[in-house]
């Protein structure tokens, strides 16, 4: 019988959640590293049983972990991250240059073909890749290496990158996300890299359309046109048809254009998810309102989701890498708050209810479709 597997990190751990296609009744484990943040934990679509999980902590440092039980049990891989030599700095707050350090892996991306081949996003931004199942690691230095590197500077969470999607029309063909530098493809596998930012306004910014220095929270596409992509940045939801060569805005009639995720339908390409919040100072949902907005025509009209969400005194938040989709034929759609609840919808976003309401702070989700 088909199910899925709902994979939570938590600033106090993670926890894996399981459930039969229905997804009414939930099987609930964990903590795994309780205590610890796990910033991400991700399955492989070839070995489904083989899980990443990014376990951190200011006081013991970076530790990637590894699953292939479907989360029952974990090991520690080497974590061997080997940067290539790539020189110099880039600027602080204040404008004054700053080295590069190494301080966590934000989000792991296993390959689509390869069971043992993942890709992590760390901070300060940079991309690794490893062939080995996570036991040694190699950095694809002409991310950092990239010319406009010197000018890439900290969001509010740090110099992050945090979100890598591979396209699966073209494994050679990978975007990513920083905070704050903008958005990147590459096209030869993670050799060169472009910055794809054209048709982006940040007014923060001295130059509001300069090529790099953009906030972007998140970018999503749906597997069968990887060509469009839609992306939450700090403040503007925004479209591409081109493969980000060019962005228009989509925010449309949303209440707020700020927040931090978005993602698309299963089987609708052109159906997209956001969680608009208050403002960049204000990081809690609109009015106090938990609402999840879909737009079933790819931007620009959007309609609010509340049914089984408080629509009253609610101040919590729904971080970058915490909503997710299943690929059941009813597609679910997940997300995980600030305030420790994870909410699932089977109906693509008519209904909703909580699958669990105290765990900690939940940083990231992501589900997997078992057969």
């Amino acid at each position: 019988m088909r199910g899925v597997r709902v994979l939570v990190g938590t600033h106090k751990g993670g926890f894996v959640l399981t459930s039969d296609a229905k997804r009414e009744k939930w099987q609930v484990d964990g903590p795994f590293f309780a205590g610890f943040d796990i910033y991400h934990m991700k399955g492989s679509p070839v070995n489904p049983d083989r899980i990443y999980a990014s376990q951190s902590s200011g006081w013991f440092g970076q530790q990637v972990q590894r699953s292939d039980d479907g989360g029952k049990t974990w090991q520690p891989v080497d974590n061997k991250f080997t940067y290539d030599g790539v020189p110099g700095t880039h600027q602080w707050y204040d404008g004054t240059p700053h080295p590069w350090e190494f301080k966590r892996v934000w989000h792991l991306e296993p390959s689509l073909t390869d069971g043992d081949t993942v890709f992590a996003g760390v901070e300060d931004a940079a991309m690794f890749k490893s062939t080995d199942g996570g036991k040694s690691w190699h950095e694809l230095s002409g991310l950092r290496g990239h010319g406009t590197g010197p000018r890439w500077a900290p969001g509010a969470g740090g110099m992050c990158l945090h979100t890598i999607l591979i396209d699966p029309k073209n494994p050679q063909r990978m975007f990513i996300a920083i905070s704050a530098a903008g958005a990147f493809r590459t096209d030869d596998g993670g050799a060169t890299w472009k910055p794809i930012t054209k048709g982006l306004h940040s007014g923060f910014l001295p130059e509001p359309t300069a090529e790099v220095g953009h906030c972007v929270h998140r970018i999503a596409f749906h597997r069968s046109n990887p060509d469009t992509l839609f992306m939450q940045k700090h403040w503007d939801v925004m479209r591409s048809d081109n493969a980000g060569d060019q962005w228009h805005e989509v925010s449309g009639n949303l209440p707020t254009d700020f927040g931090f995720v978005i993602d698309v339908h299963a089987h609708e390409p052109e159906t997209v998810y956001v969680i608009p919040i208050t403002s960049d100072s204000e990081h809690y949902v609109h009015e106090g309102k938990l609402r999840v907005y879909r737009s079933k025509s790819g931007g620009n009209e959007w309609e609010p989701l509340t049914k089984g969400l408080p629509q009253q005194n609610c101040y919590v938040n729904v971080l970058r890498d915490a909503m997710a989709v299943d690929t059941l034929d009813d597609c679910g759609v997940y997300f995980g708050t600030t305030g420790g609840q994870v909410y699932v919808s089977p109906d693509g976003g008519d209904t909703w209810r909580a699958i669990v309401e105290h765990l900690p702070s939940v940083l990231s989700v992501e589900v997997q479709t078992l057969s």
